[in-house]
């Protein structure tokens, strides 16, 4: 095994995903490990159903994905906590983010309540905490995904297209604060998959990986 293989958290080996909703991926492998690491998707046409296989959601058609050697869906399946993702648009339940950030700081033993409230400051979510989540709009949605995604400590942390629908004040400060994450990486030892349609060159990643 290569000294890239080795070091890393989170391994894809040839991974060929299905047909389902036109994505196409064949025998595709990489890496990652503790840091922030970037899916290039310019056509948006695999990055989203790659990383419900990475997070262990859906199993590939073909090929593996593993967290430290072990199946990353069984590994999800006993240690629910390790992995933060949920498809930003899948519809939401009749729940509050106050609701929901309640089950979640009882799901993951490393939430920080701190953070969360500091992230909510920062993407000025305080107002919505109280309303019904598919009462939102888009951009609060996403910002309410984006704060518990920071706050939640999960060591395998996934997010698709993390600037979709924000305004121009939440992009710079989810900048800064995935910016703190790398650079609390080597301490946390949390690995950051992003999927996005184009380069955001501010932060600093640890690879980017162009998907088309």
């Amino acid at each position: 095994m290569s000294e890239k293989w080795s070091q890393a958290c989170l391994i894809a080996r040839g991974v060929t995903l299905g047909e389902e909703g036109g994505a196409r991926l064949a025998g595709w492998s990489a890496s990652f490990g503790a840091g922030l690491s970037l899916l290039l998707d310019e056509e948006g046409a695999v990055a989203g159903s790659l990383l419900r296989v990475l997070a262990g959601e859906v199993a590939p058609a073909v090929g593996t994905v593993r967290w430290d050697g072990v199946d990353v869906a069984a590994w999800r399946e006993r240690s629910p906590e390790g992995v933060f993702w949920r498809d930003p648009r899948a519809p939401w339940p009749e729940i509050s983010p106050e609701q929901w950030v309640g089950e979640l700081a009882a799901r993951y033993p490393a939430w920080r309540a701190d953070d969360w409230q500091r992230h909510v400051q920062g993407l000025a979510l305080q107002e919505h905490l109280h309303k019904e989540m598919f009462r939102l709009s888009t951009g609060s949605k996403r910002k309410v995904l984006l704060a518990a995604a920071l706050a939640s400590g999960a060591p395998l942390t996934l997010i698709d297209e993390p600037e979709a629908a924000l305004d121009h004040a939440s992009i710079r400060y989810l900048r800064e604060a995935l910016g703190e994450q790398a650079r609390r990486a080597g301490e946390a030892g949390r690995v950051w998959v992003v999927a996005n349609y184009e380069l955001i060159a501010e932060l600093p990643w640890n690879q980017v990986i162009r998907l088309s």
